[in-house]
């Protein structure tokens, strides 16, 4: 069955009785964006952002758009604070090993240490449950270790 394309824009403007009057528009900075992924990744963000962009198309500029672009550019948290929930809930979340693993290097990156990064693991048990915490440990275990074999080379 063929499909109808979905239009690029809309055509009728958003219906003036849906926005409420004091709604803030969200700042959504795409250079802004693609540094601070610069910032927090490294080198690695070019290559994970190309093997996205081969599987799926314009999702990878999306994300560090919507993502790095407009949530991480809002005031009220520092950059520290973000990554320390960031590794806080992909712990909690499980089966996001490969993320979780990103975001103990990214906070290496911006200054957080390994005993820190640890304590925000531990800190979850009670919460999230010890196997979550146990598979989060695992994760950063093996990070730091690879960061270390990284730094030596």
């Amino acid at each position: 069955m063929p499909t109808t394309p979905m239009p690029t824009t809309p055509a009728d403007p958003i219906p003036a009785d849906l926005i409420p009057a004091d709604l803030v528009p969200a700042r959504l900075d795409r250079e802004a964006g693609y540094a601070l992924l610069a910032e927090l990744a490294g080198p690695t963000a070019a290559a994970t952002l190309n093997g996205l962009d081969g599987t799926a198309p314009g999702f990878a500029d999306w994300i560090v758009t919507s993502l790095f672009g407009g949530t991480y550019q809002r005031p009220g948290l520092t950059l520290r604070d973000r990554q320390v929930a960031n590794l806080a809930v992909l712990t909690a979340l499980g089966g996001v090993e490969p993320q979780l693993a990103d975001h103990v290097r990214n906070s290496l990156r911006i200054g957080l240490t390994e005993q820190e990064i640890i304590e925000v693991v531990v800190h979850l048990a009670p919460y999230v449950g010890v196997p979550k915490a146990l598979a989060g440990l695992r994760v950063a275990t093996a990070t730091f270790a690879e960061t270390q074999r990284a730094d030596r080379a």
